[in-house]
């Protein structure tokens, strides 16, 4: 079985890489598995001091694996999406995502999590689930704090596309930068991290992520089985297999 998530480590950085081309990086059982091993790898590495999750394509994540979800359903991969957005908040080392490319629907869910969010400008975001007869449930744990109430009710029910400038604006991002400028801002981001000691770095995280790791204890359950509900439902299904098929045809 093809590795579809790299952990490479230098220098205190523990870069995880999505890798999966085949389906855009879709948050498949394989990807989300591995991405939480690679997570949970990097966090008790004592070398470790700051994680960066990535992506390898031109892609950042596009979001749930529909293919999967219409055949084996979404009982493991909505749990798994709560897990990886917890094993993010929770993991005792600052996490920051590096976004090139389209983010959608889940893989929102990774850009919200992370601690600090880099994008370069030409990257997009879009909550598509209403469009399929879903709801952003597992995700709306991470994504709607970093939200407005307005912006929240705007980017979730008209599932219309935004670039990185507008993501940052809503707070969805902490910095967007020119595409050439993505890789030096990432790493002034990683310079200054590298700086603090690791256990400043541990408690501050842990003061910033209180409530959000309670809130992800609390509801994560109950938020995974009304996705997996949604996911398996008649309406929700056809519309998948319907964009599945157009798919297809381009």
């Amino acid at each position: 079985m093809t590795e579809l998530v790299h952990l490479d480590t230098d220098g205190g950085v523990a870069t995880i890489t999505l890798d999966s081309p085949h389906n855009k990086n879709a948050l498949s059982q394989q990807l989300t598995g591995e991405l939480l091993a690679r997570l949970e790898a990097a966090g008790a590495d004592d070398a470790v001091r700051v994680i960066v999750v990535r992506s390898a394509l031109d892609v950042f994540c596009s979001g749930a694996d529909l293919s999967e979800a219409t055949t084996v359903g979404m009982g493991v991969g909505a749990q798994r999406m709560v897990d990886v957005q917890r094993a993010i908040v929770a993991n005792p080392k600052p996490v920051v995502a590096r976004v090139a490319g389209p983010a959608r629907a889940g893989g929102i869910g990774i850009v919200a999590a992370a601690d600090i969010s880099v994008a370069g400008e030409s990257a997009t975001f879009a909550l598509t689930e209403v469009r399929l007869g879903l709801a952003a449930a597992t995700i709306s744990l991470t994504v709607l704090p970093r939200l407005t109430d307005r912006a929240a009710a705007y980017t979730f029910l008209t599932g219309n596309g935004f670039d990185a400038l507008e993501a940052a604006r809503l707070g969805l991002l902490t910095l967007t930068v020119p595409d050439s400028d993505l890789d030096a801002a990432v790493d002034t981001v990683l310079a200054g991290l590298l700086k603090g000691a690791p256990q400043g770095l541990r408690e501050t995280k842990k003061l910033l992520n209180r409530e959000l790791l309670a809130d992800i204890d609390a509801r994560g359950k109950d938020l995974a089985e009304l996705s997996a509900s949604l996911f398996g439902s008649p309406a929700a299904q056809e519309a998948m297999l319907a964009f599945l098929n157009r798919k297809k045809k381009n």
